[in-house]
């Protein structure tokens, strides 16, 4: 297995897995990284070239100044090509950009893999402001170790689960005696740009046919992120989905269930 980084297309920083087979690439979603889709992306990297996308303002990607789905999919589009078509995987914001990848730019796309989020335009999730903005109440300049950092947060955010998936932004840089720590992600805009992240480009995508591919829709069990009242918005872009819904996960179904979830994705990924 050959793994290498680099910074692509646009200033978006990728992460490769794999020396043959057919192209997969992962977008994740809010406050994530292409790394946390490591573990997946091993388990598939024998039998195909692996892609893990940092989206942008995430990881080590360039921050922009506004957030625009159909701006994230074109920008993360340039990574393909229609003479290597890619099977997409997107969870949560990186799910709602492969749809628009797909919807604009079907040639790129040979299948979809949509992971717990649906088309359609959510209600603010308060939860997301809140740790956007315990994030920010950080004093980074005085912070000492990691572990501070986990118990300053503690408060804002009882889960360790989720302190911990957020602390992966943390990033220590500089010597020793003087290094400074950062967020990666661009927290202003994220923070300022909520609205349009819980949102669907309807009036951007009106004139677009369906997606034509086989599409997978992944949910998990425990999750409110895909209801059955979705399920004709789903069909109205996505005709050829069928969804699958696993067990003791909730939404981030492929760090809860992960060997269910790759055993999942790869019957998808040879359906024919």
């Amino acid at each position: 297995m050959v793994l290498s980084h680099g910074a692509d297309t646009d200033g978006l920083h990728t992460t490769s897995l794999g020396e043959s087979g057919p192209l997969v690439a992962f977008c994740h979603g809010l406050f994530g990284q292409g790394k946390n889709w490591t573990t997946i992306a091993k388990g598939l990297a024998a039998d195909h070239r692996v892609l893990l996308v940092d989206m942008p303002d995430h990881g080590r990607s360039a921050w922009t100044d506004r957030f625009d789905y159909v701006e994230v999919a074109d920008r993360v589009a340039a990574l393909f090509s229609a003479d290597d078509p890619v099977a997409l995987v997107g969870h949560s914001m990186g799910g709602k950009a492969a749809m628009v990848l797909a919807l604009r730019h079907p040639e790129l796309v040979e299948r979809l893999c949509v992971v717990d989020i649906a088309p359609v335009d959510y209600e603010a999730r308060g939860e997301f402001g809140g740790y956007i903005a315990a994030m920010q109440a950080l004093d980074l300049t005085t912070l000492q170790q990691r572990r501070d950092a986990d118990a300053a947060l503690a408060d804002a955010v009882p889960s360790p689960t989720v302190r911990s998936f957020l602390l992966q932004n943390l990033r220590r840089s500089g010597p020793p005696d003087a290094a400074t720590w950062a967020w990666q992600p661009n927290l202003d805009l994220l923070g300022r740009d909520l609205p349009a992240l819980g949102g669907w480009p309807e009036d951007a995508l009106a004139g677009h046919p369906p997606y034509p591919g086989r599409t997978l829709w992944i949910a998990g069990e425990e999750s409110a992120y895909v209801e059955p009242h979705y399920a004709d918005e789903m069909a109205r872009w996505f005709p050829r989905y069928r969804k699958v819904t696993i067990k003791g996960a909730g939404h981030w179904v492929h760090s809860e269930q992960p060997d269910v979830f790759l055993q999942v994705l790869r019957t998808f990924l040879v359906a024919r």
